[in-house]
C-alpha cells in the first residue's frame, strides 16, 4: 500500500496524471487500471482517474500483484553481426522490444535470444539475459549481449568507464549550419511528462553529444553522432534541446515519419574473450540508405 499526500502544487492534476509523475516506475495504462478495479481511494472513497484534485487530499493506492515475468524462447529471426566465445553482437530492427515488460511479453529480442543461444548472462535476471544495455524500442542498430556473468561484468566496466565508442546516425528536423559541433548539458528526467528526459532544465547527469553533418536536406540534416555517455534518451533528449528533433520522435516533438530515424550505426568495444579491440558495425536500414 502506497500513501500519498497532494500538496498546493498539485491543484487542477487530473488523478491519473498525478500518479504517474509519483509512481514513476509504473506505466500510466497500470495505473489507470488500478483506478478502475478500485484500488485507488482519495479520502478512503473510490475515485475516478479523471478526478482533478484540489490540494490536499489523501490518496492510497493498493497495488495489484504483478506477474512473474522471464524471457520465453521464440523461433523468430535474429540478425548475428558478431560472435565469439565471450560476446554476440545483433542487429535490432526499429520498433523491437528488447525484453518484456508492462503490456509486451512475446516477440522480444531477449525472447530471440533464449531460443538461438543455450546460455546467457544472468546478472540480469530471468527478463534480461545477457542485455547488458539497450537501445529504445524505435532506435535500430548494434547491440552487444554478453555469454557469460564475467563476460557481461567487463562489458558493463568499459561502459561505465567510458572506454566503447558509440556512433550513431540520425535525421533530424530543420538545418544544422555548423559543420560539427558538441552538445553538452546535463539530462534528467522531465518533471511533467515522466516517460520523458530533458536536457532544457541545467541540471541532472552530465551528458557529451557530437555531432557531425553528413548531409543536408531541403528540411532536415543527416548526422553522424557520437556519444561520449550513456543517459536515456540522450540522443533524443539532446537533439531536441537545441530545437532539432529526430525526424519521427514525436514524443520530443518532431514530426510524424514511418519510424524514428535514429540508428546504432557501430560499437567499438574491448571483447573479453580475446582482450582485443572489436568494431561492429550495422547496416543501414533502407530508409537511411535512401538518404546518403
Amino acid at each position: 500500500m502506497s500513501s500519498l499526500n497532494a500538496g498546493a502544487s498539485d491543484r487542477g492534476k487530473r488523478l491519473d496524471h498525478y500518479l504517474q509523475e509519483q509512481l514513476a516506475d509504473y506505466s500510466r495504462a497500470r495505473l489507470q487500471s488500478w483506478i478502475k478495479d478500485g484500488r485507488v481511494a482519495v479520502n478512503g472513497s473510490a475515485a475516478k482517474a479523471s478526478l482533478v484534485l484540489k490540494g490536499g487530499e489523501r490518496i492510497e493506492v493498493n497495488p495489484a500483484d504483478l506477474a512473474p515475468l522471464q524471457a520465453t524462447a521464440e523461433d523468430l529471426p535474429i540478425e548475428i553481426l558478431y560472435e565469439d566465445d565471450a560476446v554476440i553482437a545483433v542487429n535490432k530492427p526499429a520498433g523491437l522490444i528488447v525484453h518484456a515488460g508492462a503490456g509486451a511479453h512475446s516477440g522480444t529480442l531477449v525472447n530471440r535470444l533464449v531460443r538461438h543461444f543455450e546460455s546467457l548472462s544472468q546478472i540480469g535476471g530471468d527478463l534480461r539475459p545477457g542485455i547488458v544495455h539497450r537501445l529504445d524500442r524505435g532506435t535500430s542498430g548494434v547491440m552487444l549481449v554478453a555469454r557469460t556473468d564475467a563476460a557481461h561484468r567487463a562489458l558493463a566496466a568499459q561502459f561505465a568507464n567510458r572506454t566503447t565508442e558509440k556512433t550513431y546516425m540520425a535525421l533530424v528536423q530543420g538545418i544544422l549550419h555548423s559543420d560539427s559541433g558538441r552538445i553538452a548539458k546535463p539530462i534528467t528526467r522531465d518533471p511533467v511528462h515522466r516517460t520523458r528526459m530533458t536536457a532544457k532544465l541545467g541540471h541532472g547527469r552530465e551528458a557529451l553529444t557530437d555531432y557531425r553533418v553528413l548531409r543536408r536536406l531541403e528540411d532536415s540534416t543527416l548526422l553522424e553522432l557520437r556519444i561520449g555517455t550513456g543517459r536515456t534518451h540522450q540522443i533524443r533528449a539532446h537533439m531536441a534541446s537545441v530545437g532539432h528533433p529526430v525526424v519521427g520522435d514525436k514524443a520530443y516533438g518532431a514530426w510524424a515519419a514511418e519510424r524514428i530515424f535514429l540508428h546504432a550505426w557501430r560499437i567499438t568495444f574491448m571483447s573479453p574473450a580475446s582482450g582485443e579491440r572489436v568494431t561492429v558495425e550495422a547496416p543501414l536500414p533502407p530508409e537511411f540508405k535512401s538518404l546518403q
